[in-house]
Parts: C-alpha cells; sequence; structure tokens
C-alpha cells in the first residue's frame, strides 16, 4: 500500500485521501512494476532508462533517447508499446523525408458512387499511441518541426486544418551520438519540449553476455498487459495532485535557476562555461517527475532527493555549453554535478 504520510509543509488544498485516489495510487505503484516484469522478459539490465521512461509515460510527457547502435533503444520502445497495449508507430528520420511523411495529407479522390473528386486527409504515422522517431537529427529542421504543435498540444494541423491525436499520445526520439556527419542537431526550442534526456550505455559484461545469450537464441515471450492506455490518462492526472512542500519546490528552482549565467548569483563556472541555462520547463518536469518518482515509490509527498535524482535527465539537454567548455571537454552532466554540489538543501522542510 502507499504510504500516507504527508509532509508537515505539504499543500493544504490538495487532498490525497479519497479512496478513488488511494485506488489509483496503488494501481500506479503496482502498475509500474507489473510493467517491468514484462519488460524484463524481453529487456536485459537498463533499469535506469526503463524507470525514465515510466515516468515519461506517467506524466505525459516526452523523451530524447540518445545512445549507440545496438543498445535496444527501438525495442525498449516497442516493447513497452505492447505491454501497453498501445498503437505504436515508427519513423525512420532521412534528409529526404518531408513534413507531411509525418503528419499525413490531403489526397484527391473519386466517390464511387457520384464520381466527384474530393479532398480527403490521410492520416500520417504520426496518429498513433507511442510514435518512435528514430534517429531524429538525421531530418532537416523544417521536418524536425513537424512534431512540434504533436508534442506540446497533441494535435497536427494539414493544409489550415487541425487534427486531434489520439490520447494518451507519446514521443520517443533517438539519436546516435556517434555518427555526426550528415545530422542537423536539434534546436533549442525542440529540445525543450522533451521532458528527458535519456542516456542508455553499454551494459556491464554480465548483462552483456545474458544479451548475447538470450538474442541469440529462440525467444517467443507471453507479456501480459497490467496497464492500459486509460489508466495512464487516469495516472496524468493524479500526478499532479502530489503535493510539494515549499522548501522542495524552492529547491528545484534554485537548481534551474543556479545554470543561467546571467543568474546575478551565477557561480564562476556558469558564467564560464555555459551560453544559455535551462528553461521554466525545467523546474516544471523536475517537479512533475519527482511527483510520479515519489508516488511509484509509495509516498505521497516529494522529497528533496526526488528532485535531485532527476537532475540530469532534465538539465542535461537544456544547458547550452560554450566554446570554453567544449574546448575543455566539460560536458553538461559534469555541470549539472557542480550545480548540485553548489546549490544547498534547505535547512527546515523534509
Amino acid at each position: 500500500m502507499i504510504e500516507r504520510t504527508m509532509s508537515p509543509v505539504a499543500s493544504a488544498d490538495v487532498d490525497l485521501a479519497s479512496p478513488d485516489d488511494l485506488a489509483l495510487a496503488d494501481r500506479m505503484k503496482n502498475g509500474r512494476q507489473a510493467i517491468v516484469n514484462e519488460l524484463k522478459k524481453v529487456i536485459i539490465g537498463q533499469d535506469e532508462v526503463i524507470g525514465q521512461v515510466l515516468m515519461t509515460l506517467f506524466v505525459g510527457g516526452n523523451s530524447l533517447i540518445v545512445g549507440a547502435p545496438g543498445l535496444a533503444k527501438t525495442l525498449l520502445i516497442h516493447t513497452m508499446a505492447r505491454v501497453l497495449d498501445l498503437k505504436f508507430s515508427r519513423i525512420q528520420f532521412t534528409p529526404d523525408l518531408m513534413p507531411s511523411d509525418i503528419t499525413g495529407t490531403d489526397l484527391v479522390q473519386e466517390d464511387a458512387h457520384t464520381g466527384r473528386r474530393q479532398m480527403v486527409f490521410a492520416p500520417g504515422p504520426i496518429f498513433a499511441n507511442i510514435l518512435l522517431a528514430d534517429e531524429i537529427n538525421r531530418t532537416p529542421p523544417k521536418t524536425q518541426s513537424a512534431l512540434l504543435e504533436a508534442m506540446q498540444e497533441h494535435r497536427v494541423t494539414v493544409q489550415g486544418k487541425t487534427y486531434q491525436l489520439h490520447e494518451p499520445f507519446f514521443v520517443f526520439a533517438t539519436q546516435n551520438p556517434i555518427e555526426l556527419e550528415g545530422t542537423y542537431p536539434l534546436p533549442e526550442a525542440q529540445l525543450d519540449r522533451f521532458m528527458f534526456h535519456i542516456v542508455i550505455d553499454h551494459p556491464p559484461y554480465d548483462e552483456e553476455l545474458e544479451v548475447t545469450r538470450t538474442t541469440t537464441a529462440i525467444q517467443n515471450p507471453q507479456l501480459e498487459r497490467p496497464v492500459s492506455g486509460d489508466d495512464l490518462i487516469a495516472f496524468h492526472r493524479l500526478v499532479r495532485k502530489v503535493p510539494v512542500s515549499e522548501p522542495v519546490m524552492r529547491h528545484a528552482l534554485d537548481i534551474v535557476r543556479a545554470s543561467r549565467p546571467k543568474d546575478p548569483n551565477a557561480k564562476d563556472f556558469i558564467t564560464k562555461w555555459v551560453a544559455f541555462g535551462a528553461s521554466v520547463r525545467a523546474a516544471q518536469y523536475l517537479i512533475l517527475g519527482a511527483k510520479a518518482r515519489a508516488l511509484t515509490s509509495g509516498r505521497y509527498h516529494v522529497s528533496f532527493e526526488d528532485i535531485r535524482s532527476l537532475a540530469h535527465p532534465v538539465l542535461r539537454h537544456r544547458i547550452i555549453t560554450n566554446f570554453h567548455a567544449q574546448s575543455e571537454g566539460v560536458n553538461t552532466d559534469q555541470i549539472v554535478d557542480r550545480l548540485l554540489d553548489v546549490v544547498p538543501l534547505p535547512r527546515s522542510g523534509m
């Protein structure tokens, strides 16, 4: 069961003690573990990556997954869609991909009865529940931008007409960090719309051995479906009800503001290495992700640890380094490490 202990400074106007909320919270916690159990029938290891993908789903966000080829990025998202029984669509982004290849387009069709020709909308692959944008940085910005409205508003506009996407709707995009030739870096405005920048790395020796063993044998896993799309939509609402104490809220904001070189209190390493700091969305996703983490951990309140544990995936794609950082080999993960060191925990609070 969920712990019903509340923070002593939690928001008094939020009530999570109703029987329906209690039942839904238990379903979310137990559903998370059930989903993980099903994924483990196919995916070996990658616990942290799976956890961040699940938080994306429970919050209702989108995430960018970066890793070398062969690390099961596509397999993970496809398997997730199967476990949740959601419509899955994969788009292989290439230099010649057009926006209409994603959103769909109007086609001229002849009515069989009247013989008249009329424009009929043919939906593109974006009309799914889980969209995998594979190697998103291989297509030009004009095509990349076709996802912006969908990611933010869950709709697309074609020829001046707006079409609502199916709910729930999530975008998971992948990038290959090795091959840079022939790629188009994502604009900062689009990067900012991804809740997490998830890094997937090569597994430890024992896990890689198990991957090699299982993938070279006959596989036919039978996957159960413990959570539905309707459950996810209900989880999105529940997550937003989780109270956050004032000190925890301020701590999340302090971390985000400390990443900005133009902030009056910016540290020397920020002004030296950072061109642009994190946006307001960073604080929003820190809080939302922390709320989901708290619920799936069996708590009804957000802790400082919930915030700090998500700082890297939330901030690493929102902090833009400058020439000095690049010349010294300093990456955004190292900058986030420094931020967590210099932003103190409030003395009062949880």
